[in-house]
């Protein structure tokens, strides 16, 4: 049950950060931007919000 949280609270590099924003130019979903950069929904949607960018919710 630990392992879920490894990264939690751990500050966005920039290449996170880059590939955020190629997943949300592609239109890619919430959930699968979260699961592509291995953080919460609620995180990469926090961090989105922060750069302006819009995330889909769903297909």
């Amino acid at each position: 049950m630990a392992d879920d949280f490894v990264r939690h609270r751990q500050p966005w590099t920039m290449d996170e950060t880059a590939k955020l924003r190629r997943l949300a130019a592609k239109g890619e979903t919430l959930k699968g931007v979260a699961k592509a950069l291995r953080r919460s929904e609620e995180s990469v949607q926090a961090r989105a919000k922060e750069l302006g960018l819009t995330i889909s919710k769903m297909r």
